[in-house]
């Protein structure tokens, strides 16, 4: 018992990650290789932190169990942030560039999604590869051993309301990704209004979506320079909010 139990909580709490964060959570990967590197990981991490872990009853075992799946749970979802909010700005751009119809199968979720969305997240994994943030999401499991050992987690309401508020966080970052052309396309309706109102002749219904496609191509091709500082910034604000969630847990 004395193995198997730091064992269990050591792997809970990797499994709760390999859930919901980028990269290992994603459907591509087969579930046999998630758990080799689940037990994997669980190997490599326990005669660091076993001696971490609380001595406890076993009545008390599974509210010991389901909160280390959800610390994990925790840390996959705030690490994913960046994720979420390019697909969500995916999603509205294809919306405003006439893309909404065109649909393709997503390789990270195998789910069918707009052309837009599936472009902005292959960009966003190349990225998050190019720069190892995988590497920073196994450092950061690894720490919250030290940080918040097995037991020692308290799920107060101020925990759960954090991780409502990555909701919001991936409103907010989903905006700025596609703002460059959300604000060119929005400019250009306006101006195709105007347009049609002062020349009703004018084939404005016909013109505009090719225009807004064009136009929409052209800013996103030019904002693509910026987007690895970007992305690199909201992969280590998502690092700074996974230790926040942590510090949460632990008061």
């Amino acid at each position: 018992m004395q193995i198997i139990a730091p064992v269990l909580v050591i792997g809970f709490r990797i499994s709760g990650l390999m859930i919901f964060a980028p990269f290992f959570g994603s459907n591509v990967i087969p579930m046999q290789i998630k758990a080799a590197l689940t037990i994997a990981l669980t190997a490599v991490l326990y005669p660091i932190y076993s001696t971490h872990t609380m001595n406890v009853s076993l009545p008390h075992w599974p509210l010991l169990v389901g909160s280390e799946l959800l610390i994990g749970i925790a840390i996959g979802i705030t690490t994913n942030v960046a994720f979420e909010a390019a697909q969500l700005a995916g999603q509205i751009l294809s919306t405003q560039m006439g893309y909404s119809l065109v649909n393709i199968l997503d390789p990270t979720t195998q789910v069918e999604s707009t052309v837009m969305s599936v472009f902005h997240q292959t960009l966003a994994m190349l990225i998050f590869l190019e720069l190892n943030v995988h590497q920073w999401i196994v450092r950061a499991i690894a720490n919250s051993f030290t940080y918040l050992p097995p037991g020692t987690a308290a799920i107060h309401p101020m925990f759960a309301q954090a991780l409502l508020h990555e909701g919001s966080a991936i409103l907010e970052t989903g905006l700025q990704l596609a703002a460059p052309v959300l604000g060119a396309t929005m400019l250009a309706d306006l101006v195709l209004g105007l347009l049609s109102k002062a020349s009703p002749q004018l084939p404005v219904m016909l013109l505009g979506t090719a225009l807004k496609s064009m136009l929409g191509i052209a800013i996103l091709l030019a904002s693509l320079h910026y987007w690895p500082g970007l992305f690199e910034r909201y992969f280590r604000e998502s690092i700074s909010y996974t230790e926040h969630v942590l510090h949460l847990a632990r008061s």
